[in-house]
């Protein structure tokens, strides 16, 4: 009985060891405050990561993965872009913004 729960406790003493010191990939959306839908391109360390289409007027998209380390987001159609340093475990909302012309920022 008591290497039962020797066992039982070195398991579970185990997975939180495990589970706290994962570090997630950053994340990042877009919101569109634009009139009109948008496209942007995503960079991380030169390479294109992924391309965000159509995003609506008023929309969020939903959190995508994203390297750790130099990001750099392009709205295509305004060809307006936003670097930034991406973190571990942070998430990001690119926000296309209503200014003449567009504007991005970066909220956490």
């Amino acid at each position: 009985m008591k290497k039962i729960i020797i066992s039982i406790l070195s398991l579970i003493f185990l997975l939180l060891i495990a589970g706290c010191s994962r570090s997630t990939e950053p994340q990042i959306r877009i919101t569109n405050k634009q009139a009109g839908k948008v496209d942007v391109k995503i960079q991380a360390s030169g390479k294109i990561e992924f391309n965000i289409s159509d995003v609506e007027p008023g929309q969020t998209t939903d959190y995508q993965a994203i390297s750790e380390g130099n990001v750099s987001a392009t709205a295509i159609v305004q060809n307006q872009s936003i670097s930034f340093l991406a973190a571990k475990s942070t998430r990001y909302t690119i926000v296309i913004s209503t200014d003449a012309p567009p504007s991005l920022r970066i909220d956490k």
